[in-house]
């Protein structure tokens, strides 16, 4: 089991440090959604490149970043019905739903994937649209997204066995909503009182 977690330390360092530098990817779309704003107001004109440039580094930052928010644990999930359940029936449901729900798709979707960007960019497939840009790097972020995702999962059910057999702690102790939002505000007050 050491080997399989030294992997799955391995596997949440790599997400990691790749989900918090696309963050700035973000912040580039922006600027280049305003840049375009701004010309097509003051100019009259447009580029479909930079609308599309748009969508790739949104995109980018959606598929790159998935991995990381599995790892952080902000995945979607039904607190309410989720919260009711002991912590180890909560362990259990999580792994169930890792190897059941999550691993089959994630696989199915980079095995489908592969050949999908290969071709695309062995054809130097372009948009169809007048000026856009080449679609084989978009493609390609779509595999890369779901083979990181992947190996999250992987991570993710060694690491939930590990916690279920004792072996390390619990990375992400279940906090239901409300919990979570009194300790906000008891936080806050204790800031205020300072």
């Amino acid at each position: 089991m050491d080997v399989l977690l030294a992997l799955s330390r391995l596997i949440d360092r790599i997400n990691e440090a790749i989900g918090k530098s696309v963050a700035w990817l973000i912040l580039i779309a922006i600027f280049v959604s305003a840049v375009n704003a701004s010309v097509r107001k003051l100019f009259n004109t447009s580029s479909n490149a930079w609308l599309e440039l748009q969508w790739y580094l949104y995109g980018a930052a959606f598929m790159l970043a998935a991995a990381y928010t599995l790892k952080q644990n902000e995945h979607i999930r039904i607190d309410i019905v989720y919260g009711r359940w002991s912590r180890r029936t909560q362990h259990w449901i999580d792994l169930f739903g890792h190897v059941v729900f999550l691993m089959p798709f994630v696989l199915l979707m980079t095995w489908f994937f592969a050949p999908y960007a290969l071709q695309s960019f062995r054809s130097q497939e372009v948009s169809t649209n007048a000026g856009g840009l080449i679609i084989w790097p978009a493609k390609t972020l779509l595999l890369i997204g779901f083979a990181q995702l992947s190996l999250q999962g992987v991570s993710e059910i060694i690491k939930k066995i590990a916690v279920m057999r004792g072996l390390i702690e619990d990375p992400h102790p279940f906090v239901s909503a409300h919990a979570a939002a009194e300790r906000e505000g008891e936080a806050l007050v204790s800031e205020i009182r300072k």
